[in-house]
């Protein structure tokens, strides 16, 4: 079941972002009086070879357009009279140039038709972020929240260099704010980024280490963060037929030690239940303000069978609508710099390709097998603003491509001739083939190896 809801909410929102992404050159397009052949919600050929398997799943005709969906989910395209691209080559512009083709408008309109899907994209991911900021604000715990009981390093923290109880001073040497700031991806992609914590009450500087977003990518460490709140707790809710239930354990106690150990915070105290996995423990809690002694038996999955409320106050903030826009383009923006700094981590070989690249199947996953409408929109949002980013690259056969040729042709006056143009689209296709059989192949055996 949770297969199927990655794959439903892989497909939604891809589709979602294609067909936005598409709609913004056929758009452009018709602006400039452009045919435009057909709009297709994933492709109705084998991807990338336009002449193999060629079929549609639905299509109808209306006016000039065909508008499809194709078999192959791989994104989706606009089949534009007289441009070449992922649908046809230079063999298909033998015939004489008529006034409604891409190739005889001005450089400035075929760049704007070229931009379109990228603008489109940045557009989306925008408003998204601010409905995400306008209708669930922002809640966060204060850094002098978290100091009072100090971070909770997890086996990656410890890997990192900190320690469970240290408590946060500055980042680079700058005040943080929110416990959010500790797991930012700009600072922790950041060049010669730094924790200072306080530890036996000394000053001790943490630095990042360049492999820091590698390690991340590890399976061991995937689904864990490198720091947590340590997070003092009481149980809000017991669950029915549980070994909670079955021991005494009561809403509202406060959970303090397991056989004598003292684990008043949660997150020590969920470690200690998964090596006490199928074992019967002591279990102290608070109850009324009085010590009381229950005996459990942890569950085989190292659990008890209750629902945590945290004791850390967190605080909350509302946007209107009208402080909720920059707030929101700043979040979206936040991600094109995460992208930047990502990929030059990766030029510099301080993160390898394999833990990079991921095709729909890593980015499924990333969606997770439950369905939170809060999640699904933050994940396509920054989705949104992913696609404008690597689409803008000037690889030939991605909008970038198109425009490195296209302002070439505005700066100089000359236009490339259809067989240049038809041979970096071919040479541009091979280098996205060798991309997607690499991404595929990296995450299948990823799912093997498991």
């Amino acid at each position: 079941m949770e297969g199927l809801i990655m794959a439903a909410q892989l497909l939604a929102g891809l589709s979602i972002l294609v067909g936005i992404h598409e709609f913004g050159h056929f758009f452009a397009a018709k602006i400039f009086k452009i045919k435009v052949n057909k709009f297709y919600l994933f492709f109705d050929f084998l991807f990338p070879f336009p002449n193999l398997l060629k079929f549609s799943i639905f299509k109808i005709k209306r006016g000039d357009t065909e508008y499809g969906l194709g078999w192959f989910p791989m994104g989706g395209y606009v089949d534009i009279a007289g441009m070449i691209d992922e649908s046809k080559g230079a063999d298909d512009l033998e015939s004489e140039p008529q006034p409604w083709e891409f190739r005889t408008k001005p450089a400035w309109q075929r760049l704007i038709v070229m931009l379109g899907g990228i603008i489109m994209n940045v557009i989306t991911g925008i408003i998204i972020f601010i409905g995400l900021a306008y209708t669930t604000g922002e809640r966060f715990i204060p850094i002098s929240e978290i100091n009072q009981y100090g971070i909770y390093a997890s086996e990656l923290g410890e890997k990192v260099g900190l320690e469970t109880g240290d408590k946060i001073v500055n980042l680079s040497g700058e005040d943080a704010k929110q416990f959010r700031d500790l797991v930012d991806p700009n600072f922790l992609l950041e060049e010669n980024s730094y924790i200072t914590v306080l530890r036996d009450n000394k000053k001790v500087r943490i630095d990042i280490p360049k492999e820091m977003i590698e390690w991340m990518s590890e399976d061991k460490f995937k689904k864990m963060s490198y720091v947590y709140p340590r997070d003092p707790f009481y149980v809000k809710r017991v669950l029915p037929a549980t070994p909670a239930d079955k021991g005494g354990l009561k809403a509202d106690d406060v959970p303090i030690a397991i056989n004598g150990k003292d684990l008043p915070y949660f997150n020590e105290f969920r470690k200690e239940l998964e090596i006490q996995s199928g074992k019967q423990i002591e279990l102290t809690v608070l109850r009324n303000d009085q010590p009381l002694k229950l005996q459990i038996r942890v569950s085989d999955e190292g659990t008890l069978g209750f629902e945590m409320r945290s004791r850390l106050k967190a605080e909350y903030k509302n946007y209107s609508f009208l402080e909720a826009i920059p707030v929101g383009a700043q979040e979206a923006f936040n991600v094109i710099t995460v992208q930047i700094k990502a990929f030059g981590k990766l030029f510099r070989g301080e993160v390898s390709a394999s833990k990079s690249v991921s095709s729909p199947i890593g980015i499924a996953e990333v969606y997770g097998g439950t369905w939170h409408w809060i999640q699904f929109w933050t994940i396509t949002g920054m989705l949104s603003m992913v696609l404008a980013f690597m689409n803008l690259l000037p690889i030939p056969a991605l909008d970038g491509g198109h425009v490195v040729f296209l302002t070439y042709e505005i700066i100089t006056g000359r236009k490339p001739s259809e067989k240049v143009l038809m041979v970096a689209q071919q040479i541009g296709m091979l280098i996205l083939l060798s991309i997607m059989v690499f991404a595929f192949g990296n995450d299948i055996f990823k799912l093997i190896s498991r």
